[in-house]
Order: structure tokens, then C-alpha cells, then sequence
């Protein structure tokens, strides 16, 4: 395959993504990765964010490939990363795709197998991050305020 032909269809990552994107909006498809990290990570191996990804070469998109893998090799911050200080190994990671969304649920059964706040929460259904309740997030049959008759 030449370097130059359009892909409209390009896998990085275990992720099937539309070659009419650009690069930065491309690589944000992929779960785990932002359109902040996307662009960061283009600017870092020298790539263009506004070229389309259909466009991009297999050496490029190797480049991509590996910069996901470990993104503070290529001297990415740790601030950008995803996985800061690790429950288990206590390092920073970045966290792409299925293992993303494995270390996720594996962090909410801890939490309710320990009976935190949190884990409590999630385990009754209810809102997690402090939001009110009152008024939202209801479920079951709806419920309307009823005016009193003159």
C-alpha cells in the first residue's frame, strides 16, 4: 500500500476510526484518549492534527500505536495521563480501550465490597459525585405537582 493513499477506514488501538476525521478528532474516538491528549500527542511525534487520518502512513500510525502504549516515554507530563498513582502498583499509567473500561468497574466493585460512600452509592442506584436528588434523577413512574381546585 502506498504512503499516500486514502484509508477510509484506519484501526489504531483496537479501534476502528472514519479516515475523513482529523488526526486530533480521530484519535479522540478512541476510549481512554481526549481530543487535550489527541492533540498533544500529534504535536509530540511531529505529526499534523489537521491532516486526516486516512492520509496518515503505517509508520505514523505505529508511532501512534506505541506513544498509547506508554505515553510518558515520548515525555508526555504525568498530569495528562489517566491513571495517576495506581491502586495496585502506585505508578502512573494511561489506560486506553477494554483495560480502560476493565480497571473502571474493577474500582467500583472495590468500593462497594469495602462499603464506601461511593460504593454504597453505585451499588443502590443512586447519584455518585454529590448531585442533587431531590428533583432528578428519578425513576419509576412520574410523578406531577397537582393544583389545588378554587
Amino acid at each position: 500500500m502506498s504512503s499516500q493513499e486514502f484509508r477510509y477506514i484506519v484501526r489504531i488501538a483496537g479501534t476502528d476510526i472514519d479516515g475523513r476525521l482529523k488526526t486530533a478528532y480521530g484519535l479522540a474516538e478512541i476510549k481512554g484518549v481526549g481530543y487535550n491528549l489527541a492533540v498533544a500527542l500529534c504535536r509530540m511525534l511531529g505529526i499534523d492534527p489537521e491532516k486526516r487520518i486516512g492520509f496518515l502512513t503505517d509508520a505514523e500510525i505505529r508511532k501512534i500505536e506505541s506513544a498509547l502504549e506508554d505515553p510518558k516515554k515520548i515525555g508526555l507530563p504525568s498530569w495528562m495521563l489517566n491513571r495517576r498513582k495506581d491502586y495496585e502498583t502506585g505508578e502512573d499509567k494511561h489506560l486506553i480501550g477494554a483495560d480502560l473500561i476493565f480497571v473502571v468497574r474493577q474500582d467500583i466493585e472495590r468500593e462497594k465490597r469495602i462499603k464506601s460512600w461511593r460504593g454504597i452509592r453505585h451499588a443502590l442506584g443512586l447519584k455518585v459525585r454529590g448531585q442533587r436528588t431531590r428533583t432528578t434523577g428519578r425513576t419509576g413512574i412520574t410523578v406531577g405537582v397537582k393544583r389545588k381546585r378554587k
